[in-house]
């Protein structure tokens, strides 16, 4: 038996979970949020538990087995709790506001770079430090992604967007400056 898969997930009170054959859609206080169910696998509801069970031990059905109880415990914990990333802006001159529901950052362009927030996301900035946050896991993860990716932290001043305690390995720079 899968590890992961094995465990409940043990549902908080307020949310609701509908199990459909082919959709699982799960609701709370902060939004719903909804999967499909992978082949082989099912799930069931015991009291205040979400049980994943698979039909065989087939390596792709033990592999889904361990992924979509992962899946279903990241849905229950977005919609009661959320999620949220924090990336810190490091460089002279770097700077970053909100336009409208937009972010508008200065990372030393010529230019400075507009980044569209997609729906079901909220960005919120206090100093150089931005916010990240929604209830889809793997969405906040991208988004977050894709802000840092902007402009990545470079190896020898450590400029850039990273992720809050992220450590950046540090270049010396010319070989003769130690000298």
């Amino acid at each position: 038996m899968s590890r992961v898969g094995r465990m409940p997930i043990q549902v908080p009170s307020g949310v609701t979970i509908a199990l459909d054959p082919d959709t699982i859609t799960v609701n709370g206080t902060k939004g719903s949020l909804s999967q499909f169910t992978m082949p082989d696998i099912t799930v069931t509801q015991e009291g205040d538990q979400l049980l994943v069970k698979r039909a065989n031990d087939l390596p792709k059905v033990r592999a889904r087995h361990g992924l979509m109880r992962a899946l279903l415990n990241n849905m229950v914990n977005g919609v009661s709790q959320g999620y949220s990333k924090k990336l810190e802006i490091n460089g002279v001159g770097y700077r970053v506001a909100m336009a409208g529901t937009d972010l508008k950052l200065n990372l030393g362009f010529s230019h400075d770079v507009q980044y569209k927030i997609p729906t079901g996301i909220t960005a919120t900035i206090e100093q150089n430090t931005i916010t990240v946050s929604g209830i889809s896991r793997q969405q906040v993860g991208q988004v977050a992604a894709e802000i840092r990716k902007l402009k990545k932290p470079e190896p020898y001043k450590g400029k850039g967007i990273k992720y809050e305690g992220e450590r950046i390995l540090r270049k010396s720079g010319k070989s003769g400056k130690d000298k």
